[in-house]
């Protein structure tokens, strides 16, 4: 995932509202949303390579997402795959603090990321590149691959486009959509500087990018009322590896489960 905007406990009808861009090379082998056969406590799409995902949910309202921290000077080559770490959070019952607190003595492991998660209670926020657990307040905030809240162009955009919709009285799947595809290019002047260089900085700016071999692979809604009611919509774009594939929404809803972990 490389962007999140996230509407926390701010919402008259929504408890949680999170929109999501995954954005990956067109050739790494991905399916779509669906429950895991192999693990029914995991609602969400697979990452085929790694065998993990970067978003998904359970029967029981836990919700898991995680972008990856640009570092490339840093990248290691025998890490273990970062989309376990939402998983193994799905398939436990650990609270939400807990689990990120356990994860910090191991995190260095791992290349950089940051991992939201949320036990029904509490949303918190752990980066190994920041190295504290954070409860989360109350708010609309936005993540990409560096820090929470940190004003890259596409996080202060998104954020904006996201506040004008989800202050409705109910946000609408084709607004949400809608925002994810934007593709409007901020000035040079507000590029981060990554070490990926100018040109790739460039390419991974916009909201939605779209480029010869990498860009955005799928975007998703997912919404938890206060009811109880939780409702997950992922639109995947080039899911044959082809840049100008048509779309597909997928959408999956439920009550969830009291006591399902």
């Amino acid at each position: 995932m490389c962007l999140i905007l996230l509407s926390y406990d701010v919402h008259p009808v929504f408890k949680l509202v999170i929109a999501a861009n995954r954005d990956e090379f067109y050739d790494r082998p991905t399916a779509p949303l669906r429950a895991w056969e192999d693990e029914p406590q995991i609602v969400a799409g697979r990452d085929l390579k790694g065998g993990g995902t970067w978003m998904g949910v359970s029967p029981g309202g836990r919700l898991a997402a995680l972008t990856n921290y640009r570092d490339p000077a840093a990248l290691k080559t025998d890490a273990p795959t970062r989309g376990n770490l939402v998983t193994a959070f799905l398939a436990s019952e650990m609270p939400a603090y807990g689990y990120l607190a356990e994860l910090s003595v191991s995190a260095d492991a791992y290349n950089g990321f940051n991992l939201l998660v949320y036990d029904g209670r509490e949303l918190c926020f752990f980066s190994n590149r920041e190295g504290i657990v954070r409860s989360i307040a109350p708010g609309v905030h936005g993540l990409s691959n560096h820090l929470l809240d940190t004003p890259w162009p596409k996080v202060a955009r998104g954020l904006k486009l996201f506040r004008s919709t989800t202050t409705r009285a109910a946000a609408s799947r084709e607004n949400i959509f809608e925002i994810l595809r934007d593709r409007t290019h901020p000035p040079d002047s507000q590029l981060p500087e990554t070490g990926v260089g100018i040109e790739f900085e460039r390419i991974l700016a916009p909201i939605f990018i779209d480029s010869s071999i990498y860009g955005t692979r799928s975007s998703s809604f997912v919404s938890i009322d206060r009811s109880g009611k939780l409702e997950f919509n992922e639109r995947t774009y080039n899911g044959e590896g082809n840049r100008n594939a048509g779309s597909r929404t997928r959408r999956i809803s439920f009550q969830i489960k009291t006591g399902a972990g």
